[in-house]
């Protein structure tokens, strides 16, 4: 019983991984998500696409592109067979 246990837990663990995409992200999937319109991001598009394609997810500190103002979040980027998914989280 505690080997069925141990091993529900590891499967659990291991699905939770991030991977790296089966198709490499381009510059062109990167820059149609707008990330860098909206955002202000210190991290290059390439360092950027390193950490995608290598990792399969990358969490960038940015702050929302609003003049006058400052918004600062934590942004998600996860590289899917659908494409790049961007999740905003405020910090």
């Amino acid at each position: 019983m505690k080997r069925f246990f141990i091993g529900i837990l590891a499967l659990i663990l291991a699905a939770g991984c991030s991977l790296p995409p089966e198709i490499p992200v381009t510059r062109a999937e990167l820059m149609r998500t707008r990330v860098y319109r909206q955002y202000v991001i210190d991290e290059s598009p390439e360092e950027v696409l390193n950490a995608l394609n290598k990792e399969g997810e990358v969490i960038l500190e940015s702050k929302r592109n609003v003049p006058g103002k400052d918004y600062l979040v934590y942004l998600k980027l996860l590289a899917t067979s659908d494409g790049i998914e961007v999740l905003p989280y405020d910090r």
